[in-house]
C-alpha cells in the first residue's frame, strides 16, 4: 500500500527537517520545498495528498503558492506561520487553505490537523454516488463531487462542496457553526469553529448570484445556516 505523500514548504531549514523527520517516523511519505518556486515544481510533478505551507518565504509567499494551487488541484493545505492576527488567518482560508496553525506548535496537534484533513479528503474522493442534487439553476454531481450553475462549473475547494453538500442533503435544517465544523472537520479536530464562517462567505461568493442576499445558504440569526431553494 502506497504512503500518504506530504509536501512540507518551509524556508527554515531546522523546522522543514524537524517536521520531515517527525512525520516519516509515523508513515508518512514526505516531501520537502525551501520556496515557493521549489513548492509548485513539485505540485506539478507529484501525486501528492496534503501540504503544509509556510506563509513567509522569500520570492513567493504561501498566500501566492495556495492561490496558484487552488487554479488547478483541491488538495488539503494545511498553513502554519507565526502570525497570529485573526485577518491572516481569514486571508488564509478565502485563498482555499484548509486549516491554520501557529507557530511554535506542539507536533501532536499538528498531526492531530494532519490525520483530520487527509480522512475528510479521502472520504469525499473515494465516495461512490450516482445521484445529483438540483435546485433551480444549482446542480451538485454526488458522484463527480463538482457543482454546476446554469450548466457551468464552478470551482470550489474540496472543503467547500462538502459544506454545501451537507447543507443541501438537509434542505430547511437548520445548522450552528459548530455542528458544520463537528460534521466538516469531525468532533475532535483541534481548530476553530468560527472558520465555517468564511468558508460560507467564500461558498456564496461563489454559487450566488447576489452574495448579500443569498438565494441558497440563509442565515437564521443567532444559530447558524441552512439551505434553502
Amino acid at each position: 500500500m502506497a504512503l500518504e505523500k506530504i509536501l512540507i514548504v518551509e524556508d527554515d531549514d531546522g523546522t522543514r527537517s524537524l517536521l520531515g523527520l517527525y512525520l516519516e517516523n509515523r508513515g508518512y511519505d514526505v516531501k520537502e520545498a525551501i520556496d515557493g518556486e521549489e513548492a509548485l515544481s513539485i505540485v506539478a510533478d507529484e501525486s501528492l495528498q496534503l501540504i503544509i505551507l509556510d506563509i513567509e518565504m522569500p520570492g513567493i509567499d504561501g498566500f501566492e503558492v495556495c492561490q496558484k494551487i487552488r487554479e488547478h488541484s483541491d488538495i488539503p493545505i494545511i498553513f502554519i506561520s507565526s502570525r497570529r492576527d485573526v485577518m491572516d488567518k481569514i486571508k488564509c482560508f478565502e485563498l482555499g487553505g484548509d486549516d491554520y496553525i501557529t507557530k511554535p506548535f506542539d507536533f501532536e496537534e499538528l498531526r492531530a490537523r494532519v490525520t483530520s484533513n487527509l480522512r475528510r479528503y479521502q472520504q469525499l474522493t473515494k465516495q461512490i454516488s450516482s445521484s445529483k442534487l438540483t435546485f433551480g439553476s444549482l446542480q451538485i454531481d454526488l458522484d463527480t463531487y463538482e457543482c454546476f450553475i446554469h450548466g457551468e462549473k464552478i470551482d470550489l475547494t474540496f472543503t467547500e462542496i462538502e459544506i454545501l453538500i451537507l447543507l443541501a442533503k438537509r434542505p430547511s435544517q437548520v445548522f450552528s457553526v459548530d455542528q458544520i465544523y463537528d460534521h466538516i472537520w469531525g468532533i475532535d479536530s483541534i481548530g476553530d469553529p468560527q472558520t465555517v464562517k468564511v468558508h460560507i462567505k467564500n461558498l456564496r461568493n461563489k454559487i450566488e448570484a447576489v452574495p448579500s442576499k443569498p438565494k441558497y445558504i440563509i442565515t437564521v440569526r443567532g444559530f447558524g445556516y441552512r439551505f434553502a431553494y
